[in-house]
């Protein structure tokens, strides 16, 4: 039976001199949390100051003591080709319960990225940590277990704030499941563990831990860019190009949230009321609306993000087969839905990346959003007219 290593080898994943890019300075970073330092202003790195959550913190720390302090890369290899496997297994759970994505999809999701592997088990980033608590929160939401998915929610957010992409469908789900009053606990589960996590570092400095683990605002360098390389660096860097952007996110978020979530017939404002207040009662959410949601709101996220570096491929990568079949529709062959899924792979494999790469990857995602926008849709408005009348 080969080992981890021999399974890596094939997969390419290559061995210890490959990997170092944020894993010496993740450990640096944490060594200061070992040593006392509780103050986010002043815990550094080789790449810069930290600027992850508190759970972060706490997930590397005990990685820093699983690796004799940071120096056993091929140990550290070896978690993360399990947490490689543990997230596979975690989207097929997804998948199994949506039944809407053809089995011979999940041989591109497996064996075909290159990128993902290198980011999950050579470079040790920790964005594959932050998704792999995201997968089992969603588990957990499809079982019906709502504090439980909001409480891994959180914890994801805490490991790294790209999560955060998925709040919006999150939030539409809470009301449409809960209404406002209901909705309350289980955002407070989410507020109250990212206060419990970062509790010694919130004590120490607020502003320093607050600036620092979840800046907004914090500006990405226009050589690591993979989606705006045709543009000018000065418009890349301009703060009226981030606001654009920023409007954009929010605008598509509000109309997918009218025009394609929300589908009783009523005002939006209505999933405030108390469910049984509503005109048309809601029916329990289906897997596929729990997931077409939150796989939406991330994705519509990562097309206007104002950077997308490599390591953030994982980010949507897994969710891809999902958003190109889960909605299908006729002009969309199975055909063009591989081109597209090989098109965006292509992109992420270009280094550095060139204007036509980052052209090619936006071209796929508008493709990508115009299926969502047409495709059937996973809230259909006369399934719930009609099960009010019955």
């Amino acid at each position: 039976i080969p080992n981890i290593s021999e399974m890596a080898a094939w997969f390419g994943w290559g061995g210890v001199g490959d990997t170092e890019i944020d894993w010496k300075a993740y450990m640096a970073q944490v060594e200061g949390v070992i040593n006392g330092t509780y103050d986010y202003t002043q815990l550094q790195g080789d790449t810069g100051p930290l600027v992850y959550p508190a759970g972060f913190v706490y997930i590397f720390m005990g990685l820093y003591y699983a690796t004799g302090r940071g120096t056993d890369i091929r140990m550290a290899q070896n978690i993360f080709a399990v947490l490689y496997l543990v997230t596979l297994l975690l989207v097929f759970l997804i998948y199994h319960q949506t039944c809407k994505v053809p089995p011979f999809v999940f041989f591109f999701m497996c064996c075909a990225s290159y990128r993902v592997h290198s980011i999950f088990v050579l470079r040790l980033f920790n964005d594959p940590v932050a998704m792999v608590l995201l997968f089992l929160s969603i588990n957990l939401l499809l079982a019906q277990r709502w504090s439980w998915g909001c409480c891994c929610f959180s914890l994801a957010v805490s490991v790294k704030m790209n999560v955060l992409l998925f709040a919006p469908g999150l939030l539409f789900l809470l009301l449409t499941q809960f209404g406002f009053r209901g909705a309350l606990p289980k955002l407070g589960i989410c507020a109250g563990l990212q206060v419990v996590l970062g509790l010694p570092f919130l004590l120490e400095n607020p502003v320093g831990y607050l600036s620092h683990s979840f800046d907004l605002g914090r500006q990405f360098l226009f050589r690591w860019t993979v989606n705006w390389r045709f543009l000018p660096e000065a418009l890349f860097l301009h703060r009226a190009f981030h606001l654009a952007l920023l409007a954009a996110h929010l605008t598509l978020l509000l109309l997918f949230a009218i025009c394609r979530w929300h589908r009783t017939g009523e005002s939006i404002l209505s999933l405030l009321k108390d469910p049984s207040k509503r005109k048309v009662p809601p029916q329990p959410l289906t897997p596929n609306q729990i997931v077409s949601t939150l796989f939406t709101s991330n994705f519509i996220g990562i097309c206007f993000s104002r950077s997308l570096h490599y390591q953030f491929y994982v980010w949507y990568f897994h969710t891809l087969p999902y958003l190109l079949w889960g909605t299908p529709t006729r002009w969309l062959t199975h055909l063009l839905r591989l081109l597209v899924l090989g098109l965006i792979e292509l992109s992420w494999n270009t280094y550095p990346s060139t204007c036509c790469s980052s052209a090619a990857l936006h071209i796929c995602h508008a493709v990508i959003l115009l299926q969502l926008w047409l495709g059937p849709q996973a809230f259909p408005k006369s399934i719930q007219h009609s099960k009010k009348a019955h």
